[in-house]
């Protein structure tokens, strides 16, 4: 069975593919962590289950609680709790105690649930650990529930997904991802400091600045080698995730919802369940840890699961707010013309949107520029062969629209205080019931109207002044509530329009996570599409989310950002290495571009399959700075694309050595048409960026030091060599 109880119903042990997670109750009589890591032998478990790990502790250091599957507010704890509550308005200190065990076995999924309850109050937390049978990844979450009688209101000042203990070791060091609009996903690794390290986002979305996961390790771990543990929490909305790092040894990573003075109010027969918190160990350093994420998110999460994303065209950055019919035909015709096979209307269809400051929230067709509403378009669209989306921003309202004008109680405000617009613009309510039925209908009604394909469901500000006049005593859970309703529209829409599919679009990346995850099929991942930037952007998203959510833009040159000129053919390879898409004036495109980049996207076409699909291999070197390269592995098929930004004289060209390929199978070159030998591609590699070329005139060698160059590479695996 994966999921074991031993020792009288005191210890569990849950087992995945390669790893094992073993828990017992501690000297306090509550679950501890006893191992993470590695599968061991049946033999070995008992050993695992001798009592706290010794450690000095002193009259104001308890340092074994951070072992505990909870971490409870109360007793003799110092650090961060996990579970914080008010009793009676009164009583903030938890003792909880050991109520009991299920385990529940259905197909391929195990589930263990652990309870623990108050020993003076009649509250208990409910601890969940699911797995499935192909996966090393341990799904956890916490339902809490409150009993009595009808006014005692339990207060939940923080109520977390998870506590997760990573052993005592001589260093630890920790992997993450900041960053900034424009610059999002910015790979992080350093050492873990002592005391607590704090991740948070108080935004009431994921954010720009940080992504709710984190990743510890001894600091030898490499790309293709070393122990590795992440922790990532599935929620879109504030979240915070601490790691304690104890001066006497240990660390642990409590995440959750929600951040300071965020509360529920819990009412008597209530339930509050947390979102998913998501844990990995593996053993085979940084590559491994993501592509066992890359496979669980597509097996388990998200909705499309393995179908390969179709390649879009986005028309904003050619046409901005100047949208009419007759632009977007034009441009639509040049889509189709290079082989897009999805175009999307961006911003500026509807309502009075002639600028950012006019009628966002009024999603009707703009009648002076759509006469005949979408409908001629959407026929055009199709007639050339294309899918037809739309970009649509549900949660919010500019102050000068008819729907503000009609119900300026919709958005977050405080009574009396000013209403803060950022981007000229205010955040609806969508923990209002009466909101969130809106957006629905006019969501579905839109849907329906024009067998839309594809949403692209934008949200371009955090919540300020996030206020609820009607309902004070909800306005601290609609930081839950309103992420959850967004949750509920999406899988609404999805199960009553089985074909759409939705992109979430947050000002960027503001809003990538394992929780949307489970309701979109690819994200924006950055507002910049300044080919060399997004190879540091694209290297950190990729650490836990598939390529194939990873929606890129092939755009003008200089960028409209960067004002950075970069060549077609880099910008095409850097847009392949994930959802190639393109959102260029191509009506600006001489036919020589068109050609090009139709000869670029039919290519992508040929091998989209491996990349969206395929196992991802990091090659050596620094994205966007040096000679790097990302390598894709899907059945018989290699994919290779790499980048080399800067060329110097001193350097020739340099040998890249491939991952995981089979050292006794001949591999097929299509670009040499040479075969070698995975165990030789592996240890001698390939030369994919040859500047050093013979001149045939007088056999000398001659250096181009040509800035920019890329390549992309296939092999086919062909057979098994002899020694």
């Amino acid at each position: 069975m994966p999921i074991t109880a031993t020792e009288g119903g005191r210890a569990w042990f849950i087992e995945t593919p390669a790893s094992l997670y073993a828990i017992a109750l501690d000297s306090n009589g509550l679950p501890a962590q006893r191992h993470w890591g590695s599968r061991l032998p049946h033999r070995d478990w008992a050993e695992l289950l001798k009592g706290d790990t010794p450690r000095w502790i002193s009259d104001s250091s308890r340092p074994a609680e951070v072992e505990q599957e909870i971490l409870a507010d109360g007793g003799l704890r110092w650090g961060v709790p996990g579970l914080q509550v008010i009793f009676h308005g009164a009583n903030q200190s938890l003792e909880l105690i050991f109520g009991g065990a299920q385990i529940h076995e259905s197909g391929s999924e195990s589930t263990l649930v652990l309870t623990l309850k108050d020993s003076l109050f009649p509250f208990w937390a409910h601890l969940h650990y699911r797995i499935q049978a192909d996966s090393d990844v341990i799904e956890r979450w916490v339902e809490i529930e409150s009993g009595g009688d009808a006014e005692d209101d339990v207060v939940l000042l923080r109520a977390d997904s998870a506590n997760w203990f990573v052993d005592d070791t001589d260093d630890y060091w920790y992997s993450s991802t900041h960053g900034q609009w424009a610059a999002e996903t910015q790979l992080k690794r350093g050492p873990l400091p002592i005391g607590d390290l704090t991740f948070t986002s108080r935004t009431g979305t994921t954010s720009h600045q940080a992504n709710p996961w984190i990743m510890i390790h001894s600091g030898s771990a490499t790309e293709t080698s070393g122990l590795v543990r992440t922790m990532a929490l599935g929620w879109s909305g504030s979240w915070h995730l601490t790691a304690q790092h104890r001066p006497e040894g240990g660390v642990s990573v409590s995440t959750g919802f929600g951040h300071e003075g965020v509360h529920l109010v819990l009412k008597s027969g209530e339930r509050h369940v947390t979102p998913p918190s998501y844990g990995l160990a593996t053993d085979g350093g940084f590559g491994e840890t993501s592509r066992k994420w890359h496979a669980f998110v597509l097996h388990h999460l998200r909705p499309s699961r393995h179908e390969v994303r179709p390649v879009l065209y986005n028309s904003w950055e050619a046409t901005g707010f100047e949208v009419s019919e007759t632009n977007q035909m034009r441009l639509a015709e040049k889509a189709a013309q290079i082989g897009a096979e999805v175009f999307v209307l961006d911003d500026g269809w509807f309502g009075s949107r002639t600028n950012s400051a006019r009628g966002l929230g009024d999603w009707y067709p703009n009648p002076a520029r759509f006469p005949n509403g979408l409908h001629a378009l959407t026929e055009h669209v199709r007639g050339l062969g294309m899918g037809f989306g739309l970009w649509v921003e549900p949660e919010m309202a500019n102050p000068d629209s008819d729907l503000y004008r009609e119900h300026p109680d919709w958005v977050l405000n405080f009574e009396g205080r000013s209403r803060l617009e950022a981007r000229n613009q205010l955040v609806l309510n969508f923990a209002r019931d009466d909101v969130k039925r809106w957006a629905l209908d006019w969501l579905d009604d839109l849907v329906s109207t024009y067998r839309l394909d594809f949403l692209k469901w934008d949200m371009n500000r955090p919540f300020s002044q996030a206020g609820w006049p009607d309902e004070p005593c909800r306005q601290g859970s609609l930081w839950l509530s309103h992420t959850r309703a967004v949750y509920d529209i999406m899988r609404t829409l999805r199960a009553r329009h089985p074909s759409l599919r939705i992109e979430s679009c947050t000002g960027g990346g503001g809003r990538v996570d394992l929780g949307m995850m489970e309701v979109v099929d690819q994200f924006w991942t950055s507002d910049n599409t300044d080919a060399l930037d997004r190879q540091t952007i694209q290297h950190g998203f990729s650490q836990l989310y598939p390529v194939s959510a990873m929606c890129n833009w092939v755009t003008d040159s200089p960028n409209p950002t960067t004002k950075r000129a970069v060549p077609l053919e880099y910008r095409f390879h850097v847009a392949m290495a994930g959802a190639l898409s393109i959102g260029a004036d191509l009506g600006a495109w001489t036919d020589e571009e068109l050609d090009r980049a139709a000869a670029f996207v039919q290519d992508y076409k040929e091998i989209r399959d491996v990349i969206q699909l395929g196992a991802l291999h990091r090659l050596d070197g620094t994205p966007g700075v040096t000679l790097s390269a990302v390598q894709y592995l899907y059945g018989e098929a290699v994919v290779i694309l790499s980048y080399e930004p800067r060329r110097s004289l001193h350097r020739g060209a340099r040998r890249t050595t491939l991952h995981g390929l089979e050292p006794n199978a001949g591999y097929l070159n299509h670009t040499t048409g040479r075969t070698h030998s995975g165990g030789y591609l592996m240890e001698r590699g390939l030369v994919l960026h040859d500047a050093l070329n013979t001149d045939p005139s007088n056999g000398t060698l001659r250096f181009s030091n040509q800035d920019y160059l890329s390549a992309l590479t296939t092999l086919t695996r062909v057979d098994q060599l002899e020694n």
